[in-house]
């Protein structure tokens, strides 16, 4: 049966991904149609060896044994990199997803949001939470330094005057790993209240 070979050619890729891996329905284009693919992702589903997190995307589950947790879900921030590397295009966190990334807040939001230089979209997850795309125009995302830009938009999102020092404490260790050079290179593109906060660190 066609059906029978299609979902045999998923399963023989899936058995080569590691545990952990993400997996989009178009990664088996090569399969057959689109139709015959998504139905085969569904048997397999059902089956157990891989988990539906969103429409059209899919983990091959790793399973703790050591400590008893059971399956382990990859991470919102795993599951939007992912899209953004399956899109070739450039996400940031931003608001609370950027605060929790950079350990400036322990709350995880149950909606994450994501800048992009891609294709604007809402997606959901499992568990009810969500990943929000918002596109911008691709020069706010120019900068040299990763860490630069999540602190820019993660001191936006907690706002001029609102910065605790614990805050300013945990910028400074991030920070004091980040060469002078590189964060010097960025200061063009962030506000000047936050230029004024990251510039203190190297006086």
């Amino acid at each position: 049966m066609a059906s029978q070979s299609i979902e045999n050619k998923i399963l023989s890729t899936i058995n080569r991904k590691k545990h952990g891996a993400i997996l989009f329905a178009s990664d088996f284009a090569s399969a057959g149609e689109r139709k015959a693919i998504n139905k085969a992702l569904e048997r397999i589903a059902l089956s157990g060896k891989i988990i539906r997190i969103a429409r059209g995307i899919y983990c091959k589950p790793k399973v703790d044994t050591e400590f008893g947790f059971g399956i382990l879900y990859p991470s919102v921030d795993e599951v939007a990199q992912a899209i953004a590397q399956r899109d070739k295009c450039r996400i940031v966190p931003t608001g609370d997803a950027a605060l929790n990334k950079l350990g400036l807040s322990t709350q995880v939001p149950m909606n994450a949001v994501y800048y992009t230089d891609g294709t604007p979209r809402r997606i959901k997850v499992y568990n009810g939470k969500g990943i929000l795309f918002k596109h911008v125009v691709p020069k706010r995302l120019n900068f040299k330094s990763e860490l630069v830009m999540l602190i820019t938009f993660a001191l936006q999102t907690i706002g001029q005057g609102h910065v605790s020092d614990e805050q300013l404490d945990r910028i400074k260790q991030l920070l004091s790993k980040e060469s002078k050079e590189r964060v010097y290179e960025d200061l063009e593109l962030i506000p000047s209240w936050i230029r004024s906060i990251i510039l203190k660190v190297y006086e």
